[in-house]
């Protein structure tokens, strides 16, 4: 398993981080080329559904790309989510934290990652982990100016 933490302060209670997060519809908005569905429902509790997508954007807002489904394991607003990864290429938990700093809050993004496809899949993690950091990175920075104004 391989693991990959990033923070970042924002400027907003962590009710309202809470309420930016899971926004689920709505992460295309502050996720780097990724678009977001429920499945069977609005995914606001354990045991909630959701299917994301990332990749190269299509018109009208989709990717084609890696078809990511995961199911919601822990529900503890407005503190902590936690989404098991389902899908063939990306498993394990990610984890999404708020902690509170008075009228701010700081935003955590954990992925623990199961790899695939043994030795292959531990070469594939170094040549992609950089590229996923930068992406974590940016979206984060987006994320904190998306739930200021949420």
């Amino acid at each position: 398993m391989r693991e990959v933490t990033e923070r970042i302060d924002v400027d907003a209670p962590p009710e309202r981080v809470w309420d930016a997060l899971t926004a689920w519809t709505r992460q295309g908005e502050w996720m780097i080329a990724t678009d977001v569905r429920t499945v069977a429902g609005p995914a606001q509790g354990v045991g909630g559904r959701l299917a994301a997508r990332t990749g190269l954007p299509l018109p009208g807002g989709r990717h084609v790309g890696l078809l990511d489904t995961m199911v919601i394991t822990e529900w503890d607003p407005p503190r902590r989510v936690v989404v098991q990864h389902t899908g063939r290429l990306v498993r394990g938990p990610g984890i999404f934290e708020i902690e509170p700093r008075g009228e701010h809050s700081t935003f955590v993004w954990t992925e623990r990652l199961w790899l695939p496809y043994g030795l292959l899949g531990q070469v594939g993690w170094v040549l992609v982990k950089p590229f996923a950091l930068v992406g974590i990175r940016l979206s984060l920075k987006r994320f904190a100016a998306f739930a200021r104004t949420f």
